[in-house]
This record gives C-alpha cells, sequence and structure tokens, in this order.
C-alpha cells in the first residue's frame, strides 16, 4: 500500500489519522456513556456493577475501567435468550446467534444503527486489506444465524464492492464461480479456503490463475506457516479479520495488507486489555494472555469487559495509532493439557506445515488409558508423498513435537483428501477423556 493510499484511508475517515492522546481522548467520551447506558438499561450490569461495588460514576480515567466486573460466555447463556439486550426487542433490528454446540447458544442484537456501525468496520477493514469500491467480493463464510456471511456481505456492500453471496460448502461450485465471475476478493475461513484448493487440484487447475488477489481470512485461529501455504497457492495477499459475534461479528480488528504484522483494533468503536486468565488482572503492555474487549458504540447489546479466551498480546500501532493485536496462539478453554504439558493446536498446526510432506488437514484426539494421557494426530499426506515415505513424514512430525513442545504423539498419515473438510470453522480436537 503507498502512502497515497493510506492518505486515501484517512481521508475516508478522518479517525484514522487521529494521535494516541486524541483516540484515547474519544474512548474516554464514550467509555462514560457506554457505562452509563449499560448500568441504566440492562438488569444484568446493575447487579453486577452492584455486587462489585462499583458505579459508572467511578470512572475517571481509562485504567478505571479495570476496576468493572467482567462478562462472559455463561453470563449471556443465563440469560438466554434476550436478557442481555438493553433495548426493547421492537427495537432489535437483527439477532444472531452461536451454534449452541456446547449448551445454549449465545444470542446477540443489533439496532439499524448498530447494523450500520457493523457494515462500516467490515468496509474499513477490507479498504485496509486493499479493496476498494467496485471490486467483487466472494463471500464464503456461511450465511445465516452466524455472523460471518451477513457481516462480510453488508460490510463488502458499504464498502461499495460487489457481492457475490456464495456461502459455504458447494466447493466445486466455489471453484466454478470463482473462475467464472472473476471476484478479486474472497472472504471465507481459512480452512475452507484450503478445501477449496484441494478442489482446484482435483479438476487440474491452477489456483494461481484466478482473478483472486486478496483474501480475507477470520473466524477460526490460523498461523503464518497457513498464510504462506494460500498465498502461494493463490498468488494473493491474505489478511487476518479478527472478531466475535458477542462482542460485533467480524470487522473487530483487521490487518492491513502491506504490513501484515497482525489486526488493528478499531479502537474508536472497542477497548481491549489483556489479562492474566487465571487471576483477571490486567498485564503489562506486550505480555501475552487473554483478550478482553469493551464496546464502546453499541446500542442494543453492549458489552463491558467481555472475556473471549483467545490469547495474544496487545502491540503498538504501526499503520495508525490504533494498538495492533498478534496472531491468536489458542484460547484459554481449549487448551489441552497431555501429561502436565500445555498444548495448544495451533502450536501443531505449525509443526505440521513444517514437515514438507503434510498437508494442513488433521485431527487430534486424546484419549486417557491406564490413567496416562495418549495424544493420536491423524494428518494428511500432500498429493505427492508416496505411500512408502509416509512414515519418515510421520517419524519427522513426532520428533518436532517432542523437540518444541515436549509431548510424545501417535503420528498416522492418511492418505491425501481423506479426512472430512469443514465449509465453516474447522473441528480439530476431539477430547475424550
Amino acid at each position: 500500500m503507498s502512502l497515497h493510499t493510506i492518505q486515501e484511508l484517512v481521508a475516508l475517515e478522518p479517525i484514522l489519522g487521529a494521535s494516541r492522546g486524541e483516540l484515547e481522548s474519544l474512548q474516554l467520551e464514550r467509555l462514560r456513556s457506554t457505562l452509563q447506558y449499560a448500568y441504566a438499561n440492562n438488569p444484568n450490569y446493575k447487579r453486577k456493577f452492584d455486587a462489585a461495588q462499583v458505579h459508572p460514576n467511578d470512572l475517571h480515567s481509562l485504567a478505571d475501567l479495570a476496576r468493572f466486573p467482567f462478562t462472559t460466555k455463561a453470563d449471556l447463556r443465563d440469560a438466554y435468550p434476550f436478557g442481555f439486550f438493553s433495548v426493547p426487542t421492537e427495537q432489535v433490528a437483527r439477532i444472531h446467534a452461536s451454534s449452541g454446540t456446547t449448551g445454549k447458544p449465545t444470542v446477540v442484537g443489533y439496532t439499524r444503527n448498530d447494523l450500520a456501525t457493523w457494515g462500516n468496520l467490515v468496509a474499513r477493514s477490507i479498504r485496509a486489506a486493499g479493496g476498494r469500491a467496485g471490486m467483487k467480493v466472494h463471500v464464503a463464510y456461511g450465511y445465516g444465524l452466524f455472523t460471518g456471511g451477513l457481516g462480510a456481505h453488508y460490510g463488502a456492500e458499504a464498502a461499495g464492492c460487489t457481492v457475490i453471496p456464495m456461502s459455504g460448502g458447494q466447493t466445486e461450485k466455489q471453484v466454478q464461480l470463482i473462475r467464472d465471475f472473476a471476484p478479486d476478493i474472497i472472504m471465507v475461513t481459512p480452512s475452507y479456503m484450503l478445501a477449496i484448493l484441494d478442489e482446484f487440484n482435483r479438476q487440474g487447475i491452477d489456483a494461481r490463475s484466478t482473478s483472486l488477489r486478496i483474501g480475507i481470512f477470520g473466524a477460526e485461529p490460523w498461523g503464518d506457516g497457513m498464510r504462506g501455504e494460500i498465498e502461494a497457492a493463490f498468488n494473493i495477499d491474505a489478511c487476518d479479520i479478527y472478531g466475535l459475534s458477542e462482542v460485533m461479528g467480524p470487522g473487530v480488528a483487521q490487518e492491513f495488507a502491506h504490513t501484515k504484522e497482525g489486526p488493528t483494533i478499531w479502537e474508536d468503536h472497542f477497548i481491549a486489555e489483556i489479562i492474566d486468565p487465571a487471576s483477571g488482572h490486567v498485564v503489562a503492555e506486550g505480555k501475552q494472555g487473554e483478550l478482553v474487549f469493551t464496546s464502546l458504540t453499541k446500542e442494543a447489546m453492549p458489552v463491558i469487559r467481555y472475556r473471549t479466551r483467545d490469547l495474544t498480546r496487545l502491540l503498538p500501532g504501526s499503520v495508525t495509532a490504533m494498538r495492533r493485536m498478534a496472531k491468536i496462539t489458542g484460547r484459554s478453554d481449549d487448551m489441552l493439557i497431555v501429561r502436565g504439558v500445555n498444548v495448544f493446536p495451533s502450536q501443531i498446526e505449525e509443526l505440521i506445515l513444517r514437515c514438507q510432506g503434510l498437508a494442513p488437514h488433521y485431527e487430534i484426539e486424546v484419549t486417557r488409558t491406564n490413567r496416562l494421557d495418549e495424544i493420536l494426530i491423524i494428518v494428511e499426506a500432500r498429493p505427492e508423498l508416496g505411500e512408502n515415505a509416509r512414515q519418515g513424514e510421520a517419524q519427522l512430525l513426532a520428533t518436532k513435537l517432542k523437540d518444541n513442545i515436549g509431548i510424545s504423539a501417535d503420528i498416522r498419515v492418511a492418505a491425501s483428501g481423506s479426512l472430512a473438510r469443514s465449509a465453516g470453522k474447522a473441528t480439530r480436537v476431539k477430547d475424550r477423556r
């Protein structure tokens, strides 16, 4: 991205050119308003604040936010379905919800103003990734209660783009429409982008021959190894978009294409903190911990200190004064403890991608036999890897796991294409203990 292009972004949204002081002044003003609004309109927040013996009037600086209680997924589930809304349901223009696979779904609501804010932030994210008005955007996130598809769709329209609302699945048709409709941008989960790549390869089509120039990937953690795999295969810029339904949806943070130094948090609308997952205390800037978000402009469902469970670090801004977040390394609630060793799926994925004969399609199964944890990793071979070479790749991965993470694992290298593909978020871990 040239300097001229950065200036174009600031011309569209002057807040992107604000100094750190100007930004924090705006945050403090909006935070005061949000705390007062939540306390007055959401009985859950009034109860939580009162129990913590803290009042919105106690906020005198941004640091005072740490005095307020956290909001958790359990809080939202306990208020199912609409108990966490801060407006009457007749003022709610749209409802989204999580899948609810681990219990009741978390339900989120949006006023018309919320939808406009969300669309504008996704539009900002698309522009940060290099997208421009008039480009065609192929949306392969799932549509429905999941926020990915509709969030990307309306954000792309707000950016002045032409939207191809493909949704997830129908992988053969994904390839056909990418070739026939010639989109410039694709928005999809990174794991499903790899499934689309498999289909290009199955059809004998060079994925680098398409019109795609930009990929905006989110909804699941992915590392630089997978970024390199996708960029090389499609000859595109692969950028990270971050968001979660409880906070807004996609577009809470976005990576700038020309730096790829981690997503920039749109801090005019959200305050980010990093806490120690065990103690709940805010950690020093740049330290690893759990990401916590407070919304600053939401009407239907403001969130105060929402614990995302995502593990990352906050970094100084580079393109703007707004801070960045490092790649998500895992989640505080999906960390596996295998014989006393903390293991995150993202660590295993990075090591798989360092083995040239292995593809980034894998499953992790943890069992407990005779009171001892056992971990099985089933990973696909690349199509060109001969059957006789699989054992060597399995041994290589086992050695890397032992040397880098400190765990012993049973590695099974499966044939290319043998593992199930997901059109949405990939489910990679089966903990059967």
